[in-house]
């Protein structure tokens, strides 16, 4: 066995990536698939589209090194969280399109359940602050609005999944029906102190608890795929949360070590060990991935729009034509001009939480231009990340001395540099910046003995870069003032008439 196979389902595409013992990546393959808005506010993906794009970069991937079944220990997957699929037990269609995490339809059932003292309870058993991000309530509100899925779901004829479910339950030909504990820790329905799935929780929101799959470790053997799908069967060994898979792949296995991923989103997550902490500073309490039948913690700052809004300035604005075009646009002039871009087009998350807040450009003059636009759309996604690292800080009572990246737009060294000035931390961006497919992979590897231990793991990791923090604490906060007042006006944005 020459290869484990990552399969890395994101928010905008789908990757295969095949590793080999040293963790070096041999092969890829990845497509990009629909990005569907019925409404302001509403996001959605053919999950259909997404099984047959994980298909055919897999085999794709197998056939640039002429890779069969038999050269592949094992499946890991990581996949976009809280995205909600619901599908016919029988015939294996989806009712409807999935509801994506970034989504806010479901805002009002939030603001319900808020407004009638939930609130307190939600945070004790899931660790979660209650926000139409995760997936309880996108489950209600599918089968509250598709002609009779309700009906059908309490007569046991749906199943429930994320996107990670739903793909073993098709690369297993629908013999299983499973998730792990970090993406069931995401779905606001999961006591992760019980490791089971809750009963009023489940009453709350009125899902049938026949719907819901099975919650297993994420390093375990769930299955074996289908012969005809890849001439012969493969182990599917490995399952978590992207974010989860980052945090293992970067080897944070230890209580205080953290990362942060530069996605569609960014997500900053710290190992907090066996014991849950309670955040007090608009983090959540999740589930981390870890390779025993035990379960570790961790604390998490949600950022719904990092990448994203790199991606808004390619397509919907026509201000660059590629993502790495950013780079260069920001290094033209010196400064944003005094401008700061906020991208809550969904939303702010972590340590904010306002469903109802929305993007805006602040402090614009007449001499802010394309340049100033680019460098002040990067520069968000450092200031949103310092939001949380302070508040990180806050809650653990850790001082952060040093912060690992990765993530596509860790490579942009602009950002990470201002990262840093901004965190006034080290950030290590490692040789491999593709950890969360290498989280993955190392989950399923782990459990078919392709990679031994940790500590045979821990090996693999190396450093590219550190970039070291060269601002002037008077600059910093002076920056940082200046975001703060912006903010501020997207929070407004949300606030009642």
């Amino acid at each position: 066995m020459q290869y484990v196979m990552a399969l890395d389902q994101g928010t905008t595409s789908s990757r295969c990536i095949l590793f080999d013992r040293s963790g070096n990546i041999c092969s890829v393959a990845n497509k990009e698939f629909r990005q569907i808005y019925p409404r302001p506010g509403w996001v959605e993906h053919d999950a259909q589209e997404i099984w047959d794009v994980t298909l055919e970069v897999a085999r794709a991937a197998m056939a640039k090194l002429g890779v069969t079944a038999k050269d592949v220990a094992a499946i890991g997957i990581t996949n976009q969280r809280e995205t909600t699929v619901i599908w016919d037990k029988e015939t294996g269609e989806p009712i409807a399109n999935a509801i994506v995490w970034q989504c806010r339809r479901t805002s009002d059932i939030i603001d319900g359940l808020v407004a009638a003292g939930h609130a307190d309870m939600i945070r004790a058993r899931t660790g979660l602050v209650p926000d139409a991000y995760f997936s309880g309530s996108k489950i209600k509100w599918l089968l509250d609005n598709v002609p009779g899925a309700r009906r059908r779901a309490e007569a046991g004829k749906l199943l429930f999944g994320t996107i990670d479910t739903w793909l073993i339950w098709k690369l297993t030909g629908g013999r299983v029906h499973v998730t792990d504990y970090t993406n069931a820790s995401r779905t606001m329905l999961f006591n992760i102190h019980e490791l089971r799935w809750d009963e009023e929780l489940l009453r709350l929101l009125d899902v049938p608890a026949g719907m819901l799959p099975e919650v297993r470790p994420s390093s375990a053997l769930y299955g074996r795929s289908e012969f005809e799908l890849f001439g012969g069967e493969i182990p599917i060994a490995g399952a978590a949360g992207d974010q989860q898979c980052a945090l293992f792949g970067q080897c944070c296995f230890e209580p205080g070590t953290m990362k942060n991923t530069y996605g569609t989103g960014c997500f900053l997550l710290m190992n907090t060990g066996e014991t849950p902490v309670t955040s007090r500073n608009g983090l959540v309490t999740t589930i981390a991935a870890s390779a025993g039948d035990g379960v570790q913690y961790a604390l998490e700052g949600s950022i719904f729009i990092a990448g994203a809004a790199i991606q808004w300035l390619r397509d919907e604005l026509g201000v660059i034509s590629t993502a790495s075009e950013s780079l260069e646009y920001a290094v033209k002039v010196a400064d944003t001009a005094g401008a700061y871009v906020v991208p809550a087009f969904t939303g702010l998350g972590a340590p904010y939480w306002n469903q109802r807040a929305r993007g805006v450009i602040a402090g614009v003059t007449r001499g802010f231009g394309r340049a100033h636009l680019v460098r002040a759309t990067l520069e968000s996604l450092a200031y949103q990340t310092h939001d949380i690292v302070r508040a990180m800080e806050r809650d653990s009572g850790i001082p952060i001395a040093e912060l690992k990246v990765d993530g596509g737009a860790c490579a942009n060294d602009f950002l990470m540099q201002f990262q840093a000035d901004l965190i006034g931390s080290d950030v290590y961006r490692p040789r491999c910046i593709e950890t969360t497919a290498l989280g993955a992979a190392y989950l399923a590897g782990l459990a078919v003995g392709y990679w031994s231990s940790l500590e045979d793991v821990k090996n693999n990791w190396a450093v590219d870069r550190v970039f070291t923090a060269a601002m002037d604490e008077d600059r910093r906060k002076e920056l940082l003032r200046g975001w703060a007042k912006a903010v501020k006006c997207a929070l407004l944005w949300g606030d009642e008439d």
